[in-house]
């Protein structure tokens, strides 16, 4: 019998929610949470241990949690190991990313998790890692827990993996030889492709094409010195009460904030970062290090252009979907038409 070890964190832990997001990584004898419906779903694979940590701990204290995580598996023996399933959650996918490759890297024994074509993991591990095509939450958690059984059997036993349109996984970027049976000429399928193109027919194509997500450019703005000027940041600077409370991962809230009582620059100990993706000192010591008023007062004043709009707008970036981030663009869009705003600074971190 193969022996199998999962990743999950503190919600699927059962240990809390967003308040326990800080919780240190720790191993479990047996089976958390969905550990005890993938074990089932294993045929020749068990279940013997379950890791937990929090998404905020993993976020923030990354090398540290998979320092800890190594050394909890130095001294078991299992033959697989999975992660999740992480569905559309940002830094759950990360984190799923993260240990997985460690693992792989570390001990060589082969890893799966699952996501959602949304998050942001998916871009980040694809080509690292097995990531199966998961659902978009916990409703999906049956179906998703199975695939994952499905492929994780296969690799434990050391069984060839077939294409990712086969096997339910996001593709690698690999290309392997392939014999066809019966075996067709590849200028006889090419043909075939094309007359069926011809036909208006469905076809599959055999090295299909990324569609990148274009934006075209914006003209440029005729005369700064007449030019209202608007900051956004993905950066995280908010009060230090952080109103609108939004997360400091995987984002899906972003607020508006007055400045124009604010003559020379944002003022230490009123302003912070929430941000969990880098070290918050430097931004808390000092909040124009990412939003940088004083520098921008500096060039109102010198009539390099016209007017700072009276408000900044802020969220966090990392983890956060494209999804999410292009709806909270097109909402902070409409406060950047009604201000008249002629053109805006984007800065992340």
């Amino acid at each position: 019998m193969k022996k199998g070890i999962l990743y999950i964190n503190q919600f699927f832990g059962q240990i809390g929610g967003e308040e326990q997001a800080d919780f240190e990584p720790v191993i479990r004898e047996g089976l958390v949470g969905p550990a005890t419906a993938l074990d089932e779903a294993l045929d020749d694979v068990t279940i013997t241990h379950t890791i937990i940590c929090g998404d905020n701990y993993m976020g923030s204290h990354t090398e540290e949690a998979l320092r800890r995580i190594s050394g909890f598996l130095q001294d078991k023996d299992f033959d697989i190991f999975f992660a999740g399933p992480a569905f559309r959650a940002g830094r759950y996918g990360i984190a799923c990313g993260n240990v997985c490759q460690m693992v792989q890297e570390q001990f060589k024994v082969p890893v799966v998790t699952s996501m959602n074509d949304e998050n942001p993991g998916v871009e980040m591990f694809r080509q690292k890692i097995y990531i199966l095509k998961g659902g978009k939450s916990a409703a999906d958690m049956r179906k998703d827990i199975k695939a994952m059984a499905q492929l994780g059997q296969k690799l434990a036993k050391g069984e060839p993996i077939g294409a990712a349109q086969d096997e339910g996984y996001f593709g690698r970027g690999e290309r392997h030889q392939t014999v066809m049976d019966p075996p067709i000429p590849a200028a006889d399928r090419v043909v075939d492709m094309l007359l069926k193109k011809l036909n208006n027919q469905p076809f599959q194509s055999e090295l299909p094409i990324p569609k990148p997500d274009r934006v075209p450019i914006a003209p440029a703005v005729k005369d700064l010195s007449k030019a209202t000027i608007a900051f956004v940041t993905s950066g995280g600077i908010v009060p230090k009460d952080n109103p609108d409370r939004i997360q400091s991962a995987s984002a899906t809230k972003w607020g508006r904030y007055n400045i124009s009582q604010y003559k020379d620059r944002l003022p230490a100990g009123e302003y912070k970062t929430i941000h969990a993706g880098y070290d918050p000192a430097a931004a808390n010591e000092d909040p124009n290090r990412i939003f940088p008023l004083d520098a921008l007062r500096a060039y109102e004043r010198e009539g390099k252009f016209g007017k700072l709009h009276d408000y900044y707008y802020a969220t966090v970036g990392t983890g956060t979907t494209q999804g999410e981030a292009a709806r909270m663009g097109r909402e902070i869009a409409q406060h950047l038409h009604e201000g008249n705003v002629d053109a805006v600074i984007l800065v992340s971190t």
